[in-house]
């Protein structure tokens, strides 16, 4: 916890919730259009499979910065996040058996080996020892997922799937657990630096995707 006379300015935490609402999966035109009722879903087949393997498989993101144990900021909050997506996971799993094969595209050996990296800079960012740049990420991840969930949702309905429970209980926890936080500014800017790179590696996500629903259209 920070003394008073080393808080950080007021406003960080809105600064954080606008830049998950501008910078990530909300923001992305791609993920918006595969909610559309007409989206092709060959697309929808296309990002299910992608995120599946970013987030669908055990470690995901939270575990990782539960069991590094060095950020423990958030401890209480990260362990009831990593069980909320693990049902994530389960879910992702699901929708990609039902949703079919990946859709052919061009370019899909560079395009899987990006997607494996990305996975792989996000344990690495989750298990950072930086302190603040893990609970960062992980606030942000799960802050994000409430967007990322709209798409899933929208793909369950298109497959025929059963409906999940609301993820909005556990985004709305997230929220409060950032604004819970009471850090001096060395590790404020720790949190804001996990969260921006967990937005930027979701928003590369998005614009891989976009890039080849347009070659498939092509």
């Amino acid at each position: 916890m920070a003394d008073a006379s080393e808080r950080a300015d007021a406003g960080w935490d809105d600064a954080i919730l606008t830049a998950v609402a501008r910078d990530g999966t909300a923001g992305a035109r791609h993920a918006a259009g595969l909610s559309d009722t007409q989206a092709p879903l060959r697309d929808l087949a296309d990002a299910v499979h992608a995120l599946c393997v970013v987030h669908g498989t055990f470690p995901g993101l939270v575990d990782h910065a539960k069991a590094h144990g060095v950020d423990a900021l958030a401890a209480s909050w990260m362990q009831r996040a990593a069980a909320a997506m693990a049902d994530e996971r389960a879910l992702l799993v699901r929708l990609t058996a039902a949703v079919g094969p990946l859709p052919s595209t061009p370019g899909q050996a560079h395009a899987a080996a990006t997607i494996l990296q990305q996975r792989d800079t996000l344990a690495l960012l989750a298990r950072s020892d930086r302190v603040g740049c893990a609970t960062g990420a992980t606030l942000a991840f799960v802050l994000d997922w409430a967007a990322i969930r709209a798409v899933l949702d929208s793909c369950a309905r298109r497959v025929a799937q059963p409906e999940s429970p609301s993820f909005a209980p556990v985004r709305d926890e997230a929220e409060v657990a950032l604004r819970a936080l009471d850090l001096a500014p060395a590790r404020l800017r720790a949190l804001t630096f996990g969260a921006e790179q967990l937005l930027a590696q979701h928003r590369g996500l998005w614009q891989l995707l976009e890039a080849r629903a347009a070659a498939r259209a092509g």
